[in-house]
């Protein structure tokens, strides 16, 4: 399709044969038939600033203008590159492959369309050709030179050194000079020129391939890599620039990113005249609302970022090219664009699978000729990117994201996807990254998850890179978290000649977790692993101590460590309470440093990894149980203390805004994963967990056997403790819990008050005359709250009403409304209706709200006033003003600018919010007992590999650690509203032991190291999967309310 002049084309000038590749044609296909008609010339202006001219049919579409520009160069990833030009509105657009070229081009002979990247992967390993890493590598050059690519001086530096040698080859003081006198490659060059011989002396002996692949590898760490800035303002009126990459729309201020939001996030875009629009999906932990609004110059510069957004989202995230609407019968509405050509994961597939023949192409400026390097046998997955100098040497390179599988079936590592960037490969990986939510937690694993699964569709044909560097690829993220919020970047940062001077943090939505080769397991290493060490139950259940003890004593160093360090630097708590918390913490902190020492050394004995000379018999566990539950008994003056500590704390925070401040910003700590006033009733937790340990011990012993006398005597003596402490322990988990909830409610003055009992807190919909709405109720045992989540910092929930329990009745009303999972409650003043989710749900609310009417009735009278400063709510349901001023809250979208403040996102609250559920206070209770800690293998749905992570169940939530040594999680996941169950053998998992946890479209798989730990997890975890009914959880084995 190119003219056919005797001078020399881009085709003939690189080497390549004529019609020698096919575009965007899957293999075997043939181009599209050319249009009859008459013939229009267009002039393109290719990468390397050659223009070539092309005749094609006035009524071709784009797509056949774009193919033949890709078959003349014979470039086989034509789709990462578009065709972009300047309209009769002098505004730069691309040319859409499915309409013809004559609509869109109006006046050809004046218009010079310029082939350029268009699609910029977050990897440079991506691209499987080494033409196609050469035209990135001259994409690059010409945003240096135009000031698209903006970075510091040493970077630019790096990045223009590596260019040379590409060009000139190794380093010629002389010629450096000469040739940098006649190539300007940005403004001001002269400023830089040696530096940028200083850089270039080190790539000796730099092949132009291996030039160009440090030229992306350095490119795509900066912020401005494939970033085009589109104008706009927000809400409030503040100039920025938007833009869109291979991970969502970016928003920045200059030249300085303020802001992301990750196509996982976003669930809608569209545009109404002037205005862009972003709707995003609920988020338990975003401060944003659900719509963002922008401004932009015109319709058409809306329209046309529009499209570009559609472009990137299609290419980057599915797995095939839409589907084109049906066309409408009478009135269209709506733009009918769509994006047209293969998706990355089509482009990856069939590079792949092509076998094409390797071509000789010769570079402009350089006299070394290359060799494209495309496989020829679709068995190997190796792609030809050049070997990285010796310079280039990767460190402990942590923050990558999504994970890949290679021929050896390992699992390696990918690039972060917030910003499509690395941190330098120099540096160590810093857990600051992570995701700050509630006093800790960090990134949610739904977001990991997604991350790995949805790339992993790009990644699987992915080949293995250079033996020096890591694989990487393009992740995105899901349902739970959204955050601008980067940790402190790294400090004291040296520079090697190849790395890039311009390092990024990873993404704070992606955990470093993931990214640690130490963390990834073949299943050959565990199973040798497993064989070494003993089988029989017992030594699990011992095993179960140790691990759960590390955690605990973990748990105690957060009073004794963290918060007593924190203490003493600020002047803000009363000498008396500071001796009353640490002179009762300290003695138990010490203590059971000394008994999870003592358990260590029995199990490395029973496991025979020391002291095998040592005669005896240690494989059994309860004798040092026993001679430790009676050292505890000397410490019950200290247990005995906590319901006095934990009222002190509170009432100190009540009188002191100091206090209350100081508190509320050590929660926010991440080694504070739970609420502070949760670690102050650790001791008594633990105490119910060394009984239940002692209990199946000695159920599973014979009376015959050698440790069951001493197990036995163990158990009567912690069952003494617990039985002392039990009443205690009730009391202080409502005091706790009622605290708790105070932090999540605003709009109300004493929630805490004596004889006021915590019972269930959970999602309802509240019938109104604007229909069902969401509402959070909380249920105690004299008042039902209702509220609604509220835009404040925290997210805290504000109250609507409340309906006091005396003379209330419930009544099922499903019938009368025609909305399933009904209810109507009637109060003596006011009547709400409201629905479930589900039946379950519904039993469970009827449940605990007629138990709640009797306890009221039996009571002395109506409850207090309960609201500070809401008015009451005494609309019936088919008032059409009910709530209507919360919902235009709710539906009010925020501003661009807008830093995340620290909030509580993550509570129980919270997910309970999201996942449109509920929990009882006996949820709460049985979820005491239910704690367990250990290593486990965790597997994503779409990958190979397992990892081996450290996991802490507490509080319905998974906590997961790259080591028991850490001092707070990576990522957290709460697992209200899952389901546990055994995967099937359709999902080819073929290992023992294993569990799966799925909500929607999420999915985990986890493995045990033995049938007792496989157990204990399927035991503990289904208690927060499943929350029972009241009737159900009281018959719950013993006495599990408490």
């Amino acid at each position: 399709m190119g003219e056919t002049e005797q001078r020399p084309t881009a085709g003939s000038r690189l080497g390549a044969q004529e019609n020698a590749g096919i575009s965007t044609l899957e293999h075997g296909q043939k181009p599209p038939m050319t249009p009859p008609g008459k013939l229009i010339s267009i002039k393109i202006q290719m990468l390397d600033d050659t223009q070539e001219t092309f005749d094609v049919p006035q009524r071709a579409p784009g797509k056949v203008l774009h193919d033949a520009v890709c078959n003349h160069l014979n470039l086989v990833e034509g789709d990462y590159f578009g065709l972009e030009f300047p309209d009769h509105k002098k505004m730069m657009v691309w040319l859409d492959l499915l309409k013809p070229v004559m609509k869109q081009i109006r006046r050809p002979k004046h218009v010079v369309v310029k082939f350029v990247v268009k699609f910029f992967p977050p990897d440079h390993a991506q691209l499987q050709e080494e033409l196609t890493r050469y035209l990135f590598a001259l994409q690059v050059k010409q945003d240096l030179a135009q000031g698209r690519l903006t970075c510091n001086d040493t970077s630019t530096a790096l990045l223009i050194s590596h260019i040379v040698q590409s060009e000139i080859g190794d380093f010629d003081e002389t010629i450096d000079r000469e040739h940098l006198a006649k190539n300007k490659y940005i403004p001001q060059q002269e400023a830089l020129e040696d530096k940028i011989m200083e850089f270039h002396r080190s790539h000796m002996g730099q092949t132009p391939a291996e030039s160009d692949f440090q030229l992306l590898e350095i490119a795509r760490r900066l912020e401005m890599y494939g970033i085009r800035l589109h104008p706009a303002k927000d809400r409030e009126g503040t100039k920025i620039n938007l833009a869109v990459a291979n991970t969502g729309i970016l928003v920045f201020q200059g030249h300085t990113k303020i802001n992301a939001f990750n196509w996982a996030k976003v669930r809608k875009l569209s545009f109404k005249r002037k205005r862009f629009l972003i709707k995003l999906r609920p988020d338990v932990n975003s401060s944003f609302q659900d719509t963002l609004e922008f401004l932009m110059a015109s319709r058409d510069f809306c329209k046309s970022f529009w499209k570009i957004c559609v472009e990137h989202h299609a290419f980057f995230r599915l797995f095939e090219e839409p589907k084109p609407k049906p066309k409408p019968v009478l009135f269209s509405r709506g733009s009918s664009f769509r994006f047209s050509g293969r998706t990355q994961k089509q482009v990856l597939d069939y590079v792949k699978e092509g076998g094409h023949k390797k071509v000789q192409f010769e570079r402009k400026h350089s006299k070394i000729h290359s060799i494209r390097s495309l496989t020829a046998q679709p068995s190997e997955q190796h792609t030809e990117v050049p070997k990285q100098s010796s310079s280039f040497a990767y460190g402990d390179d942590n923050d990558a994201a999504a994970v890949q599988s290679c021929r050896q079936g390992k699992e390696l590592k990918a690039s972060t996807e917030d910003t499509g960037q690395h941190k330098s490969p120099s540096l160590k990986k810093s857990p600051k990254e992570s995701k700050k939510v509630d006093g800790a937690v960090v990134s949610t694993v739904e977001e990991e998850e997604e991350t790995a699964k949805d790339r992993m569709q790009q990644n699987r044909p992915q080949s293995q890179q250079p033996s020096t560097g890591s694989l990487t690829g393009s992740p995105h993220l899901s349902e739970l978290s959204i955050n601008s919020q980067g940790g402190p970047s790294v400090a004291n940062m040296s520079l090697s000649p190849n790395l890039s001077p311009d390092a990024k943090q990873s993404s704070p939505l992606i955990s470093p977790l993931l990214n640690d080769p130490s963390c990834i397991r073949t299943d050959d290493e565990e199973e040798v692993k497993r064989k070494r060490f003993p089988t029989e139950k017992a030594y699990f259940i011992a095993k179960e101590v140790a691990t759960t003890e590390r955690t605990y004593l973990k748990d105690l160093e957060v009073i004794t460590s963290w918060f007593q360090s924190a203490v003493s630097k600020e002047d803000c708590m009363p000498e008396t309470l500071k001796n009353l918390i640490f002179s009762n913490f300290e003695p138990l902190h010490k203590f059971h440093t000394g008994f999870l020492k003592e358990i260590e050394q029995r199990l490395a004995l029973w496991e025979g990894r020391s002291n095998a000379h040592i005669k005896g018999d240690y494989q059994r566990i309860g004798d040092v149980m026993l001679k430790n539950i009676q050292s505890m008994k000397q410490l019950t003056i200290h247990l005995w203390k906590h319901n006095e500590i934990l009222i002190e704390l509170e009432n100190g925070i009540k009188n002191s805004r100091k206090l209350e401040t100081f508190c509320r910003d050590f929660e926010l700590q991440k080694v504070c994963y739970l609420p502070l006033n949760t670690f102050l009733l650790r001791p008594l937790h633990r105490l119910m967990h060394y009984k239940q340990i002692m209990e199946r011990l000695c159920k599973h012993y014979p009376p015959s056997h050698i440790d069951f006398r001493d197990s036995r005597a163990a158990l009567a003596e912690i069952s003494e403790m617990v039985a002392q402490l039990h009443g205690n322990m009730i009391k202080m988990e409502n005091f706790q819990k009622l605290h708790e909830l105070k932090k999540d409610l605003i709009g109300i003055d004493n929630l805490v008050i004596p004889g006021r009992e915590f019972i269930r807190l959970g999602s309802l919909s509240k019938l109104s005359g604007k229909g069902l709405q969401q509402r959070m109720f909380f249920l105690f045992n004299d008042i039902l709250l209702y509220t609604s989540r509220g835009l404040t910092a925290s997210n805290q929930f504000k109250v609507h009403g409340h309906l006091p329990l005396y003379g209330m009745t419930i009544e099922e009303s499903e019938e009368e409304w025609g909305v399933p999972h009904c209810l109507t409650l009637r109060g003596q003043h006011q009547s709400i209706v409201v629905a479930a989710s589900t039946h379950a749900e519904m039993d469970k609310w009827t449940e605990d709200i007629q138990m709640a009417i009797d306890l009221a009735e039996k009571s002395s009278g109506p409850a207090p006033e309960l609201l500070a400063s809401s008015p009451p709510d005494n609309k019936s349901p088919d008032e059409t003003t009910v709530d209507q001023e919360s919902e235009d809250d709710l539906s009010a979208s925020r501003t661009s600018l807008e830093r995340q403040s620290p909030h509580r996102g993550n509570t129980t609250v919270h997910v309970c919010w999201h996942r449109n559920t509920s929990v009882s206070m006996i949820d709460f209770s049985i979820a005491v007992e239910n704690q367990l800690s250990g290593n486990l293998l965790r597997k994503f749905k779409n990958s190979n590999g397992w990892q081996k992570l450290w996991v802490v169940f507490t509080n319905f939530c998974m906590f997961f650690y790259k080591s028991h040594q850490d001092n707070h999680p990576l990522a957290s996941l709460p697992l209200l509203g899952y389901s546990l169950t055994i995967p099937s053998e359709s999902e080819n998992i073929h290992k023992d032991y294993v569990f799966k946890l799925h909500f929607k479209s999420h999915v985990y798989y986890f493995r045990a190291e033995s049938e007792y730990t496989f157990e204990r997890w399927m035991e503990v975890i289904r208690s927060a999967t499943s929350s029972a009914s009241r009737t159900r959880a009281l018959s719950h084995k013993e006495p599990h309310t408490y």
